[in-house]
């Protein structure tokens, strides 16, 4: 249990990271303000698919040992806080079986193996069979050899956003939108106009200039269409196949409902700025082909004419997340989730409230 004497915080960032960070700091009790230069339904963390998952995530890109080792309690704390958000539909959150496909059998990989067996001890519903290809309807011709399954959250990302952030009102939280330039050391005062103790640093991207960190984009992409509305031909669940960074091209695959429509995906490009994509060009093709291929029955759906992709750029870092206090200031890093963000946000913003309560 968290014990300290109530202060006063500033967390910087208002996507998932950040909203999360501050609903656990006002819980136990801290006077929370968020300074943040977009609203959380402009930011990266409403585009995302946001489908739970163990870590690594099929996106790729997370890799460094030591964090992959701390995310896994991070990811059980946020399973449990999100089933328990499933209960209420105000949330957008719901619980999927979601299938995982592979070009092998999981057994014969150490390292998929021992990813399912961890897994599996902290989900609901697993399933290890490879009769779910068949089942599913995907396309055998791809070579796919086995699958396994689980309850997974599934997050309705506007909606969710919406609630957190109206939740985090009622909870007494201040917002505050502006622009910080420099570093967080030269933004200082910024604790004095506020009269806070700490600042909690969920700036994602923003970490590059704030933290002088190598953070870097990760690019996202979906396509939205339809859901078709014939009952043997509607896609069930999530659907996913991991990104092989072993391979020159893209190839990682996933399908992910929300509320009548399924997101298509995706892409996983390190180092690309630009977050406009139209339907039109080429990786987003690719996306799109990869998709119809994978699930035959998707050429039935209709592609939303209104807002048919979503672009939106993973705050990566080289050695994953930075959860730590900082060494000389009272600052608190929580960045650097890749395309976690969902998956780690209740568990990281519990070792935040941690850090906070012995600092």
């Amino acid at each position: 249990m968290i014990t300290s004497h109530k202060k006063k915080i500033v967390v910087l960032g208002a996507g998932v990271s950040g909203l999360t960070c501050a609903h656990e700091l006002a819980v136990h009790g801290h006077q929370v303000t968020v300074v943040a230069e977009k609203a959380a339904s402009q930011t990266t963390s409403v585009i995302a698919g946001a489908l739970w998952e163990w870590p690594p995530a099929v996106c790729g890109h997370h890799n460094d040992v030591h964090s992959l080792k701390r995310s896994k309690p991070w990811c059980v704390a946020s399973y449990q806080k999100f089933k328990e958000l499933s209960r209420d539909s105000r949330t957008g959150v719901r619980l999927e079986q979601a299938c995982f496909y592979f070009y092998g059998k999981v057994d014969d990989s150490e390292f998929e193996r021992a990813k399912m067996n961890e897994c599996r001890q902290h989900v609901d519903d697993f399933q290890h069979d490879a009769s779910l290809i068949q089942r599913n309807k995907v396309n055998e011709q791809l070579g796919l050899v086995d699958a396994y399954s689980y309850l997974a959250p599934v997050i309705d990302t506007p909606v969710y956003t919406r609630w957190l952030r109206e939740r985090l009102g009622d909870m007494g939280v201040r917002f505050v939108k502006r622009k910080l330039f420099g570093t967080l050391e030269s933004n200082l005062d910024i604790l004095d106009e506020f009269a806070a103790s700490n600042l909690v640093n969920c700036t994602g991207l923003g970490a590059q200039q704030l933290a002088s960190d190598e953070v870097f984009p990760l690019r996202g992409a979906l396509i939205q269409v339809h859901r078709n509305s014939t009952s043997d031909a509607l896609v069930q669940g999530a659907h996913c196949i991991t990104h092989d960074e072993n391979k020159p091209h893209q190839n990682m695959i996933y399908l992910v409902p929300r509320g009548d429509k399924l997101l298509l995906g995706g892409i996983a490009q390190p180092d690309q700025w630009e977050d406009k994509l139209e339907l039109e060009d080429s990786v987003v093709q690719g996306i799109l082909e990869r998709c119809l291929e994978f699930m035959p029955q998707l050429k039935s759906y209709p592609i939303d004419q209104k807002n048919p992709t979503l672009v939106g750029l993973r705050p990566a870092r080289q050695k994953n997340v930075r959860l730590e206090k900082d060494s000389k200031q009272p600052f608190i890093h929580n960045y650097g989730h890749g395309g976690s963000g969902y998956s780690l946000s209740w568990g990281c913003a519990k070792e935040v409230a941690e850090l906070v309560a012995s600092s």
